[in-house]
């Protein structure tokens, strides 16, 4: 597992991380024991960077990462948290000192630690970012010790842009895949700049680039890909990336000869991922312990060749571009 620096903290993370969004909720039942085996082969494969919210289950993914890192250390592990979505109407007003110092009191409790590595805004509306009072906030909530860096997790490249201008800001996560390629333009070029660290989130587009879903594939009627298919719950760039189901699956079968030897799709979306230096981590989730160690070993492949990058990307300006170039 090679490194990278997460921004201006100067810290090494492993360039594939664990996304705990599944082992909370909202993917179907994942048992607390395959969550924690998912987890333990992820951190016995080197990953040293884990993503959770304090909405991920209700506090359930949180509860299991402590219960882990408890029990076999936590050094050398960076656990990035999330905080906002607990509002019960999701507008600015709600992002204050008092909310989230009690929203960030939460997650330590969950988390069973006396500060934060890092919390990130969950979402919030776009036009929070035009208000400088939340990230004062923010750095009040630093300098008593509850939090030792914060960050963002946008939905747009709009919000993504407007964050870093706040000099508290050390990273951004964003959907970036090969179905949302977007990312890869002005952002990355700005984030760079600016030394901000990027968190690669929805690697995999909700599933349709492991290449194993089919139009006959069911979901559960509690996962996000069941109840948030056309945005009903949340943002609907956060489920199949917003791109139409029918469509990313003819698009995966565009892709499928590009996977040689032992590798599988999902290894070839998440090296695609970390083709991009712009890139610190990328969080994909596991509902297992064989699906966190498969992810892992994506970092172990080699380099793609400039004729797949190209071919990747003429599927996605054919394909997929239309359907969300414009939209985030």
């Amino acid at each position: 597992m090679q490194t990278r620096t997460f921004g201006r903290t100067g810290r090494k993370v492993g360039e594939i991380g664990f996304g705990a969004w599944a082992i909370g909720g909202s993917w179907g039942d994942v048992g607390e024991a395959d969550a924690i085996a998912a987890l333990e082969a992820a951190l016995d494969s080197g990953v040293t960077f884990i993503d959770t919210a304090d909405v991920y289950g209700d506090g359930r993914s949180e509860r299991i990462v402590a219960k882990v890192l408890n029990a076999r250390g936590r050094d050398g592990i960076y656990v990035a948290t999330k905080a906002g979505r607990r509002l019960p109407q999701q507008i600015v007003a709600g992002y204050t000192y008092d909310n989230l110092t009690g929203w960030i009191d939460r997650s330590l409790k969950n988390l069973e630690v006396d500060t934060l590595d890092l919390v990130q805004l969950h979402c919030p509306p776009t036009d929070l970012y035009y208000h400088p009072e939340a990230f004062d906030a923010l750095d009040r909530i630093k300098r008593e010790g509850k939090i030792r860096d914060y960050g963002v997790s946008v939905e747009r490249i709009e919000e993504a842009l407007k964050a870093i201008e706040y000099p508290g800001v050390v990273s951004v996560q964003i959907i970036f895949n090969i179905f949302r390629q977007r990312p890869a333009g002005l952002f990355f070029e700005a984030a760079k700049a600016r030394d901000v660290a990027v968190i690669a989130r929805v690697p995999l587009a909700s599933g349709l680039l492991t290449g194993k879903l089919s139009a006959a594939s069911t979901f559960a009627a509690d996962d996000h890909r069941q109840f948030n298919r056309h945005g009903e719950a949340f943002d609907v760039g956060e489920t199949f990336s917003g791109v139409p189901y029918e469509v990313g699956l003819a698009a995966v079968e565009r892709i499928r000869p590009l996977v040689k030897g032992d590798a599988t799709m999902a290894q070839l979306a998440l090296r695609w991922i970390l083709m991009f230096d712009a890139v610190t981590v990328v969080i994909p989730g596991a509902k297992n312990a064989a699906q966190a160690r498969a992810n892992a070993l994506a970092a172990e492949l080699p380099a793609l060749p400039e004729a797949e990058m190209a071919t990747l990307r003429a599927i996605y300006d054919a394909d997929i571009k239309p359907h969300v170039h414009h939209r985030w």
